[in-house]
C-alpha cells in the first residue's frame, strides 16, 4: 500500500512532468514564431525541418536552465512577482550558452546546434512571457476557482444590524474575557453599535491594555471601562456589578485548551463552571436583562474535563432562568486563528518547514471565522427566548486536509518540503466532535444557521453546582476528580 509520501512524490512527479511539457509546447511555439517574425512568414533557406532539428538543441538548453533554476519546485498556483527573477535568469542564461554556441561553432555544418543571434534574442523574449505567461494565467484561474468554491460552500452571514443595534445601542454591557480571540471581536462588534460603556472585563494585563487600546483608537465615542479581575474573584466582581449596574453581560472568559484543562480539572472546573454560576447569581441580583455565555461543540456528548466543565456551567446558568434575567448560552466549534488553534500552529511549523503535527488521520473539526462566529453570537442574544443555543457551522473539515491545504498554499509541497507526523489523539480529545443540528436534536429560530438544542439535563442546576463546590473543595487528588467528573458525566447530553 502507497503510503501519503510516496502519493505526494508520485503526484509531484507527475504534475512536474506536465509542467515541463507545456513548457516544451511553449518553447517550440516561441521557437517557430521568433523565425516567423525574423523573416516575415517566409520560409528560411534551410528549410523548416532543419528549424525542427536545431530545435532539440534550444529546447534541451532551455529546459536544463529552468530546471536548475528551480522553476519545477514551485507549483504554479503560487507563482507570484517574487518569483519573476528565476524564470527570467533561466532564460537569459539559456539565451546566454546559445550565443556561445553560436560563437564557438560558426560552421555552416554546425547549424543545427545553434540558431542566428537575432532568433535567440526574439526566443528568449517569447519564451519568458509564454511560460511566466500560463502560470499567471493557471494562478488567476485557480484563485477564481476558489473564491468560487468559498462563496458556494460558506455561506456567512452577517449580523442583522437592525436588530443588533436596537439590543446594544446606548445600553451599559459588560464582556468577560475581553481580552482574548472571541471576547476581543465581541467587544468590537459592539461598540460599533455605540453602547452607553463596555465593561472589559479580563484578568491578563497585556490582552487588557490592548483591547482597550483598540476601543479607544478605533471607537473615541464609546466609553470603555478596563476591569483587571479574576471572574472567580467574587468581592470585586460583586463591586463591578454594583458600580456599574450592566444591562447585558457576554461571558467569554473560559479556560479552552483541552490539554490544560485535562492536567489541571479541579482549576478548570472552578473557572468554567463555578465561576460562570457565579457570575449569573450576581447578574441576578444587579437586574441584568440578557446574559449570553460562549460555550463549545466540545460539551456535546463530552469525553474531556474541558468539556464536562463547560457541558455543567450550561446547566448552572441556564436553571437560573425564570428569575428576571434571560440566560442563554450559544455553542460553536473552532475559531480560526484564535489563540491556541491550528491555524497559527500549522503557519509557525510551515515558516520553519515542519513537521506539522497533527494527532489523528481521521480528525476533523468544525471551523468558523471569529467574525462570523461573534456575528451569530450577538444576532442570538436578539432572540427572545432564554435557551442553548447552536450555531450551525456547516461541513467538518479534515485536519490533515487543513494541514496540507495550508502547505500548498505557501507554496510547498506536503511530505515532501514539509513533513506531517501524527502525534496521537490527546487526552481529552474526540476524533470527531459533535454539532448536531437536524431535527432530532434542535429546533429551528427565526434565524438562519442558529438553532435551539433540545437537551434535557440529567441533573438540576442546584445539583450541578453542588456536585462541582463538593469536588472542588474536596481534598480529592487531581486523577480523582478527573475520574469522577469523567465516570458520571462522559458522554451525556446533546
Amino acid at each position: 500500500m502507497i503510503t501519503k509520501t510516496g502519493r505526494a512524490w508520485i503526484l509531484f512527479l507527475a504534475t512536474r512532468v506536465v509542467g515541463m511539457a507545456c513548457d516544451a509546447a511553449v518553447m517550440a511555439g516561441a521557437y517557430l514564431a521568433a523565425f516567423a517574425l525574423r523573416l516575415d512568414f517566409q520560409e528560411p533557406q534551410w528549410g523548416w525541418a532543419a528549424v525542427a532539428r536545431s530545435f532539440v538543441v534550444v529546447w534541451a538548453v532551455q529546459q536544463t536552465a529552468l530546471f536548475l533554476a528551480g522553476c519545477y519546485r514551485l507549483t504554479w498556483r503560487r507563482t507570484g512577482a517574487l518569483d519573476l527573477p528565476r524564470y527570467v535568469a533561466a532564460v537569459v542564461v539559456s539565451a546566454a550558452v546559445l550565443t556561445l554556441m553560436r560563437f564557438f561553432l560558426p560552421s555552416v555544418a554546425h547549424a543545427y546546434m545553434r540558431p542566428p543571434y537575432s532568433i535567440t534574442l526574439i526566443n528568449a523574449v517569447l519564451v519568458a512571457v509564454g511560460v511566466i505567461g500560463i502560470r499567471w494565467l493557471w494562478r488567476l484561474a485557480w484563485d477564481a476557482r476558489r473564491s468560487r468554491d468559498l462563496l458556494i460552500n460558506r455561506d456567512e452571514r452577517r449580523m442583522d444590524s437592525a436588530e443588533v443595534l436596537a439590543l446594544f445601542s446606548g445600553r451599559r454591557v459588560m464582556v468577560t474575557g475581553a481580552g482574548g480571540s472571541i471576547g476581543s471581536e465581541l467587544v468590537r462588534q459592539v461598540a460599533r453599535c455605540s453602547p452607553a460603556e463596555i465593561l472589559l472585563v479580563e484578568r491578563g494585563e497585556n490582552a487588557l491594555y490592548e483591547i482597550d487600546r483598540a476601543v479607544r483608537d478605533r471607537f473615541p465615542g464609546v466609553r470603555a471601562i478596563p476591569e483587571m479581575v479574576d471572574i472567580a474573584d467574587e468581592t470585586r466582581m460583586r463591586s463591578i456589578f454594583a458600580a456599574h449596574r450592566p444591562e447585558i453581560v457576554l461571558h467569554a472568559a473560559a479556560y479552552k485548551h483541552v490539554p490544560m484543562v485535562e492536567a489541571n480539572p479541579r482549576e478548570g472546573l472552578r473557572n468554567n463552571t463555578l465561576a460562570t454560576r457565579l457570575l449569573g447569581e450576581m447578574a441576578l441580583e444587579a437586574g441584568v436583562e440578557r446574559f449570553v455565555m460562549i460555550s463549545t461543540d466540545k460539551a456535546v456528548r463530552p469525553v474531556g474535563v474541558m468539556g464536562i466543565t463547560k457541558r455543567l456551567a450550561e446547566i448552572a446558568l441556564l436553571g437560573l432562568n425564570g428569575k428576571g434575567t434571560r440566560f442563554s448560552g450559544v455553542r460553536f466549534g473552532n475559531v480560526l486563528g484564535s489563540s491556541g488553534s491550528v491555524v497559527p500552529l500549522f503557519k509557525e511549523q510551515i515558516a520553519r518547514r515542519g513537521p506539522v503535527t497533527v494527532t489523528h488521520p481521521d480528525m476533523k473539526r468544525y471551523f468558523m471565522t471569529v467574525q462570523e462566529a461573534v456575528a451569530l453570537v450577538l444576532q442570538a442574544a436578539t432572540l427572545a427566548e432564554p435557551a442553548l443555543y447552536v450555531l450551525d457551522m456547516g461541513d467538518p473539515v479534515k485536519i490533515v486536509d487543513l494541514a496540507e491545504e495550508m502547505i500548498e498554499e505557501a507554496g510547498l509541497r506536503p511530505y515532501v518540503d514539509v513533513p506531517i507526523v501524527f502525534t496521537g489523539v490527546r487526552p481529552g480529545e474526540k476524533i470527531f466532535e459533535e454539532l448536531d443540528v437536524s431535527e432530532g436534536s434542535v429546533l429551528k429560530t427565526g434565524c438562519a444557521r442558529i438553532y435551539v438544542c433540545r437537551d434535557d439535563p440529567p441533573r438540576t442546576a442546584d445539583e450541578v453546582v453542588a456536585f462541582a463546590r463538593g469536588l472542588v473543595d474536596g481534598g480529592a487528588s487531581d486523577d480523582d476528580l478527573r475520574d469522577r467528573l469523567k465516570r458520571e458525566w462522559a458522554g451525556t447530553g446533546l
